[in-house]
This record gives structure tokens, C-alpha cells and sequence, in this order.
């Protein structure tokens, strides 16, 4: 293993997904990775999500001003939890005078299994879901869409194999989704939310 030399660049970032039912923390130092996973935690996103952050970066014996930059979930899945999550990063990136990367909750599914066809899958309720098809080189073949029940099937039938949020690591995803993103800088001011269909509330009325 190569010796870091003087001047060698360390990358150093936090990242958060609440997008869904679960809320994942990564702050990643120099190649060592702390995670803080909280299972079946929606309703309280806003409430725990600080402090998984700063357990986090405790860990990782950093602070958020060490960071080069910061990532964020930015859907699709919840609205509430999306907005909390863009929210808490915009507020990291002003505070600490950073930029940010943006990747979906998609990329996290797709991410935490690499090499092969698949199709990373989030129940929109209905028989209707968000989804998004990638190639074995993690290129995306198909973009973040709205798609029902026979469509997704459409896109199984050609050869990408389903993969959902309950079955993977999204944790390891979102490493690996962030890691793979993190040339696409973007200023705070530019993250918005994905979504991708209307809100409940927007539809009901």
C-alpha cells in the first residue's frame, strides 16, 4: 500500500438520506466510512436527524467545516422527509461555505449492488412506483420516472433485475452512489426535490 504523501488530497463528506421509512447518516474520512442507520424512523426524521449527524462526524473525528462538500438525498420518496433532508444540507452548505451533491434515493438502491442490469424500484402506491434502470457500468438506461405496474414489468422482461429499498443496504448504497457523484458539485442554492408526482394533498384537491 502506497504511503500518503505530503500534500496528498483527503476527501472528507457527509452525506443523509430521509427520502424514506429509514434515515442513514455517512460521513466518510480518507477512505474510512461511520454510518448511523436508525430503522423505521419517517416520523422523526426532524427530530433525529441532528443528532445522527453529529454522532456521526464524532465518530469520524471530523467536523462539519472538515467536509469538502455535502450530500443529500434529494428523492424520490417522501415529501416531507426530502424537504428535511434538503433543508438540513443547504443549511450545512451555507453555514460551513460548501457545495453539494445531489443523488436519488434510486441510486442509493442501485448503488449498493453494482455489476449487473438492474432496476431500482420505490412502491408509489397503487401498483404505480418510482424507477429507474441501470446498466452493469452504473450508467442509467432509463431516467427517475413514474411508472405503472405493467411498465416496470416491461423493463424486468428486458433483463434488469427488480431491486427495492427493503432488500439492499441503502446505507452502502448511498456511500457508493456519493462516491460515484462526487466530481457533480452543485451550489446550495441549486438543490431542489424530485418529484416525481404530485403530493396527496396536491392531488386531493
Amino acid at each position: 500500500m502506497r504511503r500518503k504523501r505530503k500534500g496528498d488530497t483527503v476527501l472528507k463528506f457527509l452525506a443523509i438520506d430521509t427520502s424514506g421509512k429509514s434515515l442513514a447518516v455517512v460521513s466518510y474520512c480518507d477512505g474510512k466510512t461511520q454510518y448511523s442507520y436508525l430503522p423505521e424512523s419517517q416520523s422523526k426524521h426532524s427530530v433525529v436527524l441532528m443528532d445522527a449527524i453529529e454522532n456521526s462526524l464524532k465518530r469520524a473525528k471530523m467536523k462539519a467545516s472538515d467536509c469538502d462538500f455535502f450530500g443529500v438525498v434529494v428523492g424520490p420518496g417522501s415529501f416531507t422527509g426530502i424537504r428535511i433532508g434538503i433543508a438540513t444540507v443547504k443549511g450545512l452548505c451555507f453555514a460551513c461555505d460548501k457545495k453539494a451533491v445531489a443523488v436519488t434515493s434510486l441510486d442509493c438502491i442501485a448503488y449498493a449492488e453494482t455489476g449487473a442490469k438492474r432496476l431500482a424500484l420505490v412502491d408509489a402506491l397503487h401498483g404505480n412506483y418510482y424507477a429507474s434502470a441501470y446498466s452493469e457500468e452504473n450508467g442509467v438506461d432509463a431516467q427517475p420516472a413514474f411508472l405503472s405496474g405493467d411498465e416496470v414489468n416491461a423493463l424486468i422482461q428486458k433483463g434488469y433485475a427488480p431491486r427495492y429499498p427493503d432488500g439492499v443496504d441503502t446505507a452502502k448504497g448511498l456511500l457508493n452512489a456519493i462516491l460515484a457523484h462526487k466530481d457533480k458539485l452543485i451550489d446550495a442554492k441549486e438543490l431542489t426535490a424530485l418529484y416525481l408526482r404530485k403530493s396527496s394533498a396536491e392531488e386531493n384537491r
